[in-house]
């Protein structure tokens, strides 16, 4: 599994993948600790991550790579927004869903 993850994003404490996002002028997308996409298409992408589900919103979004035995995803397009769909609000996340899911 340390294989998995190179560049020091595997926490050996833990024993769980690091989640961690990096952005390049608002074009693309890089993402690691990714168990599971849910659905996407070219204005919005559901992940489900190590620390919770991520939504990505943008214009002509696309995925690029993606690795499922290292949990990386590449996401190409102009990215409009990010946001995480925590546990602990879950009012908020149904509405997410039930508009997602019309």
């Amino acid at each position: 599994m340390d294989n998995y993850y190179e560049y020091g994003t595997y926490d050996k404490a833990s024993n769980t993948p690091e989640h961690d996002l990096v952005m390049k002028s608002r074009k693309s997308l890089e993402i690691t600790g990714v168990k599971h996409v849910d659905s996407f298409d070219n204005e919005e992408f559901l992940l489900e991550t190590t620390m919770g589900f991520l939504a990505i919103r943008g214009q002509h979004l696309k995925m690029k790579n993606l690795n499922v035995e290292q949990g990386r995803v590449s996401i190409e397009g102009k990215i409009f927004d990010m946001s995480y769909l925590d546990h602990h609000e879950g009012e908020k996340a149904k509405g997410f869903f039930s508009k997602l899911f019309k």
